[in-house]
């Protein structure tokens, strides 16, 4: 009878060994067909999803390190339609956060297409306005409050100017949709902007160190000085309230290798709102009018005649001229600036007090041919 039992056990062990390796054997060759491949390819479909990645703009400082334009988070608030509970507590207290009215809020939250699951309430919201919601949210969680439930923050960047108007005219802003416009920003959008990048962005939380960085676009460094920038400005605004001028330029160069240190001009305006571009510009080259407008350039031409006769060893810094206020040129007679005479001066004098007359004289000791080969020199024509 045991050997009965015995070989009966046997026969059962073998069979469930031989049924394990058929399962083992059947398991191998699922996984290693043709059709395995199909399956692996769908679950990687639905592991994750492609995501277009917009990289940080590129910073752009000042000539000693000094922040002209950066970014800054601001966050954009909605709400889940799906988890909210009490749309009324919900709207009274986004209004008084986010400066909306109650009605609007309300409306947003009751009156959109069923086929919603999320409304946004505010886009571009400062960060202090949002960490007073995340400290209520906080406040009603811990006592199992339901009021605010499905309230949701999604940061993002905005184009932040910490010195606001200064410089604006040579800096220009970025809109929201992260185009820039006028000056540097429009000049090397492409460069600040960086380029998008579609990436794999896998569901699970623990592969999120397998999702590439995306390089910041690039960051520039210009000529201007900061602090001679608002010198200027400042300047350039006392100027023109002085004498009563509309609109003014100053523009200040290095003049060893032409590098801008400053470029003031009017009107300015707060990079951090050019929603007010319309009410302080007519047209586009009003908006830097040192690049963007032509003008006489008046007494600016006698560095430039100065320059040429020192050049051409027609004068030397030391040469006299008696100034008598007035001198005539081809029947046309030219008087100084405040139609006085200067009496003697030397070539120093007569630029340090923009004599006109001293100019005319110094021009046409050069003699016209000669005049016009430097001016076609320095590009002028």
């Amino acid at each position: 009878m045991r050997q009965q039992y015995g070989a009966r056990s046997l026969i059962v062990v073998a069979g469930l060994a031989f049924a394990a390796l058929a399962v083992i054997v059947q398991i191998i060759r699922i996984q290693t067909s043709e059709q395995a491949e199909v399956f692996l390819s769908q679950g990687d479909r639905y592991s994750g999803e492609f995501q277009m990645f917009y990289p940080e703009r590129g910073e752009i400082y000042d000539r000693n390190g000094h922040l002209l334009a950066g970014n800054r988070t601001v966050y954009e608030v909605g709400v889940s339609l799906r988890e909210i509970e009490n749309p009324e507590a919900m709207a009274s207290a986004l209004s008084t956060t986010l400066g909306l009215t109650y009605d609007e809020i309300y409306r947003k939250l009751t009156e959109s297409p069923e086929t919603w699951e999320y409304v946004v309430i505010q886009d571009y919201v400062a960060v202090e306005a949002v960490d007073k919601l995340k400290g209520l949210v906080q406040q009603l969680d811990n006592t199992d409050d339901p009021r605010l439930s499905g309230l949701a923050f999604k940061p993002h960047l905005q184009r932040s100017y910490p010195e606001n108007a200064l410089a604006s005219n040579v800096l220009g802003f970025v809109t929201r949709d992260g185009r820039g416009y006028f000056g540097v920003e429009e000049k090397y959008n492409d460069l600040l902007a960086g380029n998008p990048v579609q990436v794999w962005v896998p569901s699970d939380p623990n592969r999120a160190t397998e999702i590439p960085r995306v390089p910041n676009g690039t960051t520039l460094v210009l000529t201007l000085n900061r602090d001679l920038q608002a010198k200027v400005e400042a300047i350039l605004d006392e100027s023109l309230n002085e004498y009563g001028a509309t609109n003014g330029t100053i523009i200040v160069t290095d003049p060893r290798n032409g590098e801008i240190l400053a470029m003031a001009t009017t009107p300015r305006m707060d990079l951090n709102n050019y929603g007010n571009y319309f009410e302080l510009y007519d047209n586009g080259s009003q908006y830097n009018r040192s690049i963007g407008m032509t003008y006489e350039p008046g007494s600016v031409f006698k560095v430039l005649t100065m320059a040429a006769a020192l050049d051409a060893g027609t004068v030397t810094p030391d040469t006299t001229f008696i100034d008598t206020g007035i001198i005539e040129v081809g029947g046309i007679s030219i008087y100084n600036w405040n139609r006085d005479a200067w009496g003697q001066q030397n070539m120093t004098g007569c630029m340090q007090h923009s004599l006109n007359v001293c100019l005319a004289w110094l021009s046409s000791q050069l003699g016209t041919q000669t005049f016009y080969d430097y001016m076609e020199r320095f590009g002028i024509g």
